[in-house]
């Protein structure tokens, strides 16, 4: 039996006893290093306790643990989308056609009472469908110039080609302004475009008229000095320079077998420097048949010419229009001998100018566009 040593009862009474005389104690207001001080040491026992117990601590420090990181991370949002809006794709229309051009018969042509002729329009197909031949041209409205009401398209089309329609028509019995409207349908009987046809009539049942205008390059000016310049204009210039206007029609599409019943002068496309009117002898400028060819220097005329066609005093005189004797005999003279031009010279007096027009100013009458109405059957 093992036995083991034992302090008796009364000598630990004895012992605990006396340890309490000897302690005393004092007040946290008394002593306050005392409190740091068993913080510290209390401190340094828990530290002591961490280190591993295989692990020696003498004379190594060690340090505290790491402190956690307890904040929140920042919030992070990835970026939205960037929303594009397209607009909606544009619904192709099925039959639909784009006017190119008038092929024949222009806007504004002269035609005789009862005149033949054949309108031809060029349309593109701007649609999504191919236009059938079975398509028909149909008249809309206007005066009814055409034989028939409608007629077959005669050819297909796809879209983004071009067709040419043409259509047989008689001018009215009556002179005036006319528009006829047409159009072209589909093969279920529904019309999709507009197009017309404009003329003008003029003369009589049997008689052509037509509008000559005057060829810009085959036109122009030459002055004293031997210029030649392409404005068509008249009269005199700062430095004391003659300008003679010339002007050339053709006339090659007027049978040469035709009689000229009537020829209509139109000078009134023009506008002024200074006072024109007031260059030469008598203030008026006159117009004289020139077959001039190409225009050259040699072309100025430097005397005083007789035979004018028309002569013009006044702008109030020249901005009218007015049917002409002598332009229908010189044009019919010109047409029987087969020429394929008229042409004109426009001239105030030639120099020496009269010293009262020497005002260092430019006199001058400019012309646009200078037409001759030729009726003829």
């Amino acid at each position: 039996m093992k036995s083991s040593a034992r302090i008796p009862l009364s000598i630990a009474i004895f012992l605990i006893a006396s340890l309490a005389c000897n302690v005393t104690f004092s007040t946290p207001s008394d002593q306050p290093n005392l409190v740091f001080t068993a913080a510290a040491q209390t401190v340094a026992a828990v530290q002591a306790s961490l280190v591993p117990a295989s692990s020696p601590t003498s004379g190594v420090v060690v340090p505290p643990p790491a402190p956690t990181n307890t904040s929140v991370p920042a919030a992070t949002f990835a970026p939205l989308p960037t929303l594009t809006f397209a607009p909606p794709a544009a619904t192709q229309v099925c039959d639909q056609a784009a006017f190119v051009s008038d092929v024949s018969i222009p806007d504004g042509t002269l035609m005789s009472q009862g005149q033949v002729f054949q309108k031809t329009w060029r349309l593109k197909n701007v649609g999504a469908c191919t236009w059938a031949s079975s398509y028909k041209v149909v008249f809309s409205s206007g005066p009814a110039m055409a034989g028939q009401a409608q007629q077959p398209l005669g050819t297909s089309v796809a879209p983004g080609e071009t067709v040419d329609i043409k259509v047989d028509m008689t001018a009215p019995a009556a002179n005036g302004n006319y528009t006829e409207y047409w159009k072209l349908r589909n093969d279920s009987g529904v019309a999709f475009t507009q197009f017309y046809v404009q003329i003008a009539v003029q003369g009589g049942v049997g008689e052509t008229a037509v509008a000559l205008h005057n060829i810009s390059s085959e036109s122009g000016q030459v002055r004293t000095d031997g210029t030649v310049l392409l404005p068509t204009n008249v009269g005199d210039v700062s430095t004391n320079h003659g300008m003679q206007a010339f002007f050339s029609f053709d006339i090659s599409g007027i049978p040469n077998s035709a009689t000229i019943i009537e020829v209509v002068v139109n000078f009134s496309s023009f506008d002024m420097l200074g006072n024109p009117f007031s260059v030469g002898d008598d203030g008026c400028v006159r117009a004289f048949v020139a077959d001039y060819g190409a225009l050259s220097a040699s072309d100025y005329e430097g005397g005083i010419p007789t035979g004018a066609l028309i002569k013009w005093c006044s702008a109030a005189q020249l901005v009218s229009p007015s049917a002409d004797e002598d332009f229908t005999q010189s044009i019919q003279l010109h047409v029987s001998n087969g020429a394929s031009r008229f042409q004109l010279r426009l001239q105030f007096r030639p120099p020496p100018f009269p010293a009262s027009n020497f005002d260092g100013v430019a006199d001058a009458i400019r012309f646009g566009i200078v037409t001759l109405t030729v009726t003829y059957h």
